[in-house]
């Protein structure tokens, strides 16, 4: 940790907040021995403090007393902690800037975003800083700066990864996750962090192109999403934009919940757009609660029948190609928009998630995600890994 061009090449890249420095050793025999691991600043990691990119909420905090228990299953395993990573503000975004802390360098979209929330760890994985990273996904925020960086990443099962030690955004939805550029090591830490599927879990027989997801994203993404994965488009019979709305809805009431208060009485400095978000939630009625909860029981039904016998259903990770760095503010709002319903789904039933650099549009990376019945998280990831030219789980 103290080679000068290592430290040049992050401090050039913006990733971290605390590092590269070794934060937590890893044990000497697990099965990730050697692997370097970031972990997103709303995870605590002993000794450091857990600002979730906002420095007035740093302030008022105290030095974590324990890690996390992902970091801790993770340590635990083998893999030793070298920094804590810039996110977006309470992971309230999905476009990888940060008005405090900067925009991490997306080594595979020079001059464009690296995504969000999770993007100092997504950054510094496509950059080879760190072989895998921590991050959460609530709405896509390990799914779409996967697919902006080209790399790999896992979105578990809602509450199969432990995450005790998170700062949350929004419980219902909260995912502890791993973002990588190997196969071999996103299962590998994955089956440390969830243990191994149950033994009732069907294998992954079919796959099937959803084309309600399709249909929001330009000719230009799905054509590379088919090249990419040539699997059968069946339809799956849901109202995107009303689960949108629900997935929107729930997650602005429990955001509030979670930092309504604090908000009020600290009157922290936030960009912008996380502000209007909060700003948003606070008005959510309990009518649209309701109406929201209703719509996501049917998802839940929806997508139970569509995975119950190994079917996993395909989609783009996100809008296109990352967007650049100095985007209006319209079309942020635009991709942010799409990106979220393509998510929804996920977020809504619990499901796991897979997303793999397998297109590319405009020549740049475009991730494919793959989306399974909850609890088929290591099922899923090694059927996924047969899908990387040359590689296998």
């Amino acid at each position: 940790m103290n080679d000068p061009d290592l430290l040049r090449r992050a401090a050039e890249l913006g990733a971290f907040v605390v590092g590269p420095a070794v934060l937590a050793e890893g044990a000497s025999d697990g099965p990730l021995a050697g692997v370097t691991l970031a972990v997103k600043d709303v995870i605590d990691v002993a000794g450091t403090k857990t600002c979730a990119g906002n420095p007035d909420l740093g302030a008022a905090r105290e030095v974590a007393d324990r890690s996390a228990r992902a970091v801790e299953a993770l340590t635990g395993a083998g893999a030793t902690v070298i920094g804590k990573t810039v996110t977006d503000e309470l992971a309230y975004s999905l476009a990888g800037t940060n008005v405090h802390y900067g925009t991490p360098i997306n080594v595979a979209a020079p001059g464009r975003t690296p995504g969000g929330s999770s993007s100092g760890s997504a950054a510094a994985v496509a950059a080879g800083l760190a072989d895998l990273a921590l991050g959460t996904d609530t709405g896509g925020s390990i799914r779409v700066p996967a697919s902006y960086c080209g790399i790999l990443g896992w979105r578990p099962t809602h509450g199969r990864v432990d995450p005790a030690g998170i700062t949350h955004l929004a419980r219902s939805f909260d995912t502890v996750g791993l973002l990588a550029r190997d196969a071999r090591v996103l299962t590998a830490a994955a089956r440390a962090l969830a243990g191994d599927d149950p033994s009732s879990t069907p294998e992954v027989t079919a796959a099937a192109v959803v084309p309600e997801l399709m249909q929001l994203v330009e000719d230009p993404v799905r054509e590379a999403v088919l090249r990419g994965v040539p699997a059968p488009v069946e339809p799956l019979g849901v109202d995107l934009e009303e689960c949108a709305w629900a997935f929107r809805t729930l997650q602005g009431r429990e955001a509030w919940l979670e930092h309504g208060e604090w908000i009020l009485r600290a009157r922290p400095v936030l960009g912008p757009a996380v502000r209007a978000r909060f700003e948003a939630a606070a008005r959510v009625s309990d009518a649209d609660v309701e109406r929201a909860q209703d719509i996501r029981l049917a998802a839940v039904q929806r997508i139970a029948a569509a995975t119950r016998d190994g079917r996993v259903l395909v989609g783009p990770s996100a809008a296109g190609a990352a967007p650049p760095i100095h985007a209006d503010p319209s079309r942020q709002d635009s991709t942010r928009q799409t990106n979220l319903a393509l998510h929804c789904l996920a977020g809504l039933t619990g499901a796991p998630v897979v997303s793999l650099p397998l297109a590319r549009v405009e020549d740049l990376p475009l991730g494919v995600a793959f989306l399974a019945a909850p609890g088929s998280d290591l099922t899923l990831l090694r059927w996924a890994a047969t899908l990387l030219p040359g590689r296998e789980a």
